[in-house]
């Protein structure tokens, strides 16, 4: 129970700085899916404070949910938050999105930020996020689209050249 004090403390907070730390104290408790909820519920609001969104964004990419709703409603809520004006709300959703790709809609929310977004570091971040969910065939091939890119098409490079390697026997 001592996950609903720490969510209660995050509600009543008067202070921003609490709030990220509330967010924190909570990592330890991310098999409980009332923290799963509340850390998507708080990720999804544009009106909370951007360091604790930011917060509940690193927590979902490194413990994202088990149970299937919950990472969906997880993924989308990362993947709106690539929608915002705040560009480091938006490249820490990019970053948070790897473990997520799996839902289309999640997928097509990167591959817009990834192939289009105006913030170079967001465009980084997305393709970081597909580097670290892996080899699959819509990944590669969103990594191709990139070859021509003269910003990211190297990197895009290396890393289906390194898939290439780890398939090879």
């Amino acid at each position: 129970m001592h996950e609903n004090r720490l969510i209660e403390l995050f509600r009543s907070a008067p202070d921003d700085d609490v709030k990220v730390e509330v967010v924190e104290a909570l990592e330890e408790h991310v098999a409980d899916p009332e923290v799963i909820a509340f850390l998507t519920a708080v990720t999804a609001d544009p009106g909370e404070y951007d360091l604790a969104r930011i917060e509940c964004m690193k927590i979902l990419r490194l413990w994202p949910p088990t149970a299937p709703t919950a990472r969906v409603e997880a993924g989308r809520a990362i993947a709106a938050a690539l929608r915002e004006d705040d560009e480091l709300v938006r490249q820490y959703a990019a970053m948070s999105l790897g473990p997520y790709l799996d839902d289309p809609p999640v997928l097509e929310a990167l591959t817009g930020a990834l192939l289009h977004d105006d913030d170079l570091n967001v465009r980084h971040n997305a393709l970081a996020a597909v580097a670290e969910a892996g080899p699959a065939d819509h990944h590669a091939d969103l990594l191709r689209r990139l070859a021509g890119d003269s910003e990211l098409g190297r990197a895009a490079a290396l890393t289906l050249d390194r898939w290439a390697g780890e398939a090879r026997p």
